[in-house]
């Protein structure tokens, strides 16, 4: 009898701790991504958003994103996405928020049946941030970041996803904006892991860049690249529809982690449909595990 159950042991023994190995192993990853859509215009042609909106919502269905920060979204182009985004809800105003068309957001979307939304809200990037449409420094447009904590339903945790779009000609108000957005977001996180995803207008070499990351500032931020365990795709996001040539080609779309999360993978999403395009920016995708 007591060898029987000598037996029996010797054979549970490493069962169980295989099962406790694989419950430890399956911790839920959140996927998140960045993508600036193109406006619609159709001096766009063949790339216009018509021709693009079902690939669009596609590749974010394929890819199974659980968070991603849209830019460049004007109301109907978010319309579209809502009737190919089955399950996904949405945050987000306009940068003038004043019902006008030709407004555009900073649209975050989230899956619905995964995450509780807790608290959202928008703040202009500019040197009234509570003001409405407001326009900070040099900045050809108004500037905005939309924000939103999320209860994850599957790991119990919850996290700050915040999503911006920097200015395009304005190099105090990309600078400025920067240093606003790192502000609000440890204000806003307290002790929650930040992902913040968006279209800065930088390069890595750049200010705006190196204000979000520089290490000597306690409200800094990573590049999510940078502690990828996997990184997967090339070293640029913006290709203007494949017509920049490989090698002028830049980096400007990024996803920013801050706080107890990991990153194990992180990808540039830059494959076609034979020549058509997705967007004139690739892409990008994490998979971030909330500690």
């Amino acid at each position: 009898m007591n060898r029987l159950l000598s037996i029996t042991a010797a054979v549970l023994l490493p069962l169980c701790s295989y099962s406790q190995a694989a419950t430890q192993a399956h911790v839920p990853e959140v996927k998140v991504m960045t993508f600036n859509i193109r406006t619609d215009t159709p001096k766009d042609s063949l790339n216009a958003w018509p021709f693009r909106k079902d690939r669009v919502a596609g590749a974010i269905r394929f890819y199974d994103a659980d968070i991603v920060g849209t830019q460049e979204v004007r109301p109907h182009q978010l319309n579209d996405l809502q009737d190919r985004l089955p399950g996904y809800a949405h945050v987000g105003v306009g940068r003038r928020n004043d019902g006008n068309e030709r407004d555009e957001l900073c649209t975050l979307w989230y899956k619905a049946d995964r995450f509780d939304l807790l608290d959202s809200g928008t703040f202009w990037l500019s040197e009234t941030p509570d003001k409405s449409g407001s326009k900070g420094w040099d900045g050809a447009y108004p500037r905005i970041a939309t924000w939103a904590k999320l209860h994850d339903r599957l790991s119990g945790k919850s996290l700050l996803a915040i999503n911006t779009h920097l200015d395009h000609k304005g190099k105090m108000a990309r600078k400025q904006g920067a240093k606003l957005l790192i502000d609000k977001a440890h204000e806003l996180a307290g002790p929650l892991p930040v992902v913040m995803t968006g279209d800065f207008n930088a390069t890595p070499s750049e200010e705006p860049y190196k204000v979000i990351t520089d290490t000597a500032n306690p409200h800094h931020m990573t590049d999510s690249r940078n502690v990828a365990q996997l990184i997967y795709g090339p070293a640029w996001t913006w290709h203007n529809y494949g017509r920049t040539p490989l090698d002028k080609r830049d980096f400007i779309d990024y996803l920013f982690v801050d706080g107890p999360l990991t990153v194990s993978r992180y990808g540039v999403l830059a494959e076609t449909e034979g020549n058509a395009y997705l967007s004139d920016h690739a892409p990008a995708l994490i998979s971030i595990v909330l500690d």
